[in-house]
Formats: C-alpha cells, sequence, structure tokens
C-alpha cells in the first residue's frame, strides 16, 4: 500500500520568532480522572523543543554520533496553571529567551485555545557524549540568534 505524499509526521512552524506545535490529548495521557498526567505536559513540551530544532535544522543525532554534543536539560521551572483534559487540542508555544555559549533557555507555554495552561522555562546545555559542557555549535548558535531577532522585533 502507498501512503499519500501529503502524509506527514506533525511539524511545527515558526511566526515572527516564536514556534508554534499544536498536540492533542488522547487517552493514554490522562489519569483515572480524565486529566492529563502532570509528566505529560513535559512530554508535549519536548516533542515542541525536538521539532523546533528540526526546523532550525539542527541534527542532534548527527552530532551526538560525531561526538560533537547533544543538548540535555539541566533545569526546568514549571506552573500548571489550568488542566488539560481528553480530546483538548493544545498549542505549545516555544521562545529561545536566552542563548549562552554552551547553552539555551526556551520558554514554554501550552495554550488551549486562548487559555494558558502551563509554562515552563526549560534550560539546556550543549554537553558532549561524555556530559561535559561544550560550546554549542556555531550554526545553531546563529540558528537560535536569528529566531530571537525575529521575536525582538515583534
Amino acid at each position: 500500500m502507498e501512503i499519500p505524499a501529503d502524509i506527514k509526521p506533525h511539524d511545527g512552524r515558526f511566526v515572527d520568532g516564536k514556534h508554534y506545535f499544536a498536540c492533542r490529548v488522547y487517552f493514554e495521557d490522562t489519569d483515572f480522572s480524565g486529566i492529563v498526567y502532570h509528566a505529560n505536559y513535559l512530554r508535549y513540551m519536548e516533542r515542541a523543543r525536538s521539532d523546533m530544532l528540526r526546523q532550525l535544522d539542527m541534527d542532534q543525532n548527527a552530532a551526538f554520533d560525531s561526538g560533537e554534543g547533544v543538548y540535555a536539560v539541566v533545569d526546568l521551572t514549571m506552573k500548571y496553571l489550568s488542566p488539560a483534559k481528553l480530546d483538548d487540542d493544545l498549542v505549545v508555544i516555544s521562545t529561545v529567551e536566552t542563548l549562552r555559549a554552551a547553552s539555551v533557555i526556551i520558554e514554554q507555554k501550552i495554550m488551549r485555545g486562548a487559555d494558558q495552561i502551563t509554562s515552563a522555562s526549560v534550560h539546556a546545555a550543549f554537553l558532549t557524549p561524555a556530559g561535559r559542557p561544550r560550546r554549542q555549535p556555531k550554526a545553531w548558535t546563529k540558528a537560535f540568534a536569528s529566531v530571537m531577532d525575529q521575536t525582538d522585533t515583534k
């Protein structure tokens, strides 16, 4: 069976320097009360960040395989404002807030329509395969900076 060409993995998109990634709450995401289990918000945000890096042409697999390095979350602050429920359509909005030589801070919020339900500040360090901090690749730093420039002008 041939799969139609327009069927693709879900991709987010950048608008004015912010990355938007849509997702839906499935039964498996909820606890017995029908509310999203708290750890699953982290999964939604991780998927959004992974998609954001992919959109910026940052190939973490290739960087890791070549011995250059990979991002790892080293600090996370999260606020739960309102629960998401089964079948909710959500959008994760990610904004690059701070760019350092060996790390990046990404602010993320999860929206249900116009209502913000969760917010997080994610500090990701660029690490060697042995787990030591290392400067990010220059092309990656430039990609993050270009997104930040778009956000600053809006």
